[in-house]
């Protein structure tokens, strides 16, 4: 497993946390990127790795309203209110990278979400989340152009 792909599973489940503890204050982003949970394993963890997943974390979190709006616009005839927590959480993370780290490919993107759906989610989360970050991708790619 790459490091990109651990620290990628490592904010995926801070933000799924963080959601979870319904720790909506992006005051509390500092909380959810520490990591808590990890214990001894926080300390054997690549500097770089973790330094990314943090991004990950607070950049999300930082941009929470602007991220949920973008993903509110592309659910068609879905609450975002159902979404399953593990398919927010992935689509939040996934979807700051797609807006604002251009410096990653979106292949690389929706594929890492893909294969984080596959092990994490339900057995339909994976198409779920292809579909959306897709879309997401083509609004951007418009945007941009």
């Amino acid at each position: 497993m790459t490091t990109r792909r651990q620290g990628r599973i490592l904010a995926f489940q801070a933000l799924y946390a963080w959601e979870a503890c319904s720790n909506i204050d992006a005051d509390e982003k500092n909380k959810a990127a520490a990591f808590s949970w990890l214990d001894d394993t926080l300390d054997q963890l690549d500097a770089n790795t973790a330094q990314f997943s943090r991004l990950l974390v607070t950049g999300t979190i930082e941009n929470i309203r602007a991220i949920d709006a973008m993903i509110q616009s592309h659910l068609q005839n879905w609450a975002f209110s159902r979404v399953q927590r593990v398919d927010l959480a992935l689509l939040r993370m996934s979807t700051y990278t797609l807006m604002y780290q251009a410096d990653i490919a979106p292949t690389i993107v929706i594929n890492e979400a893909v294969g984080i759906a596959q092990a994490y989610g339900t057995d339909d989360s994976y198409r779920f989340i292809n579909g959306m970050l897709d879309s997401i991708r083509k609004t951007l790619e418009k945007t941009d152009a």
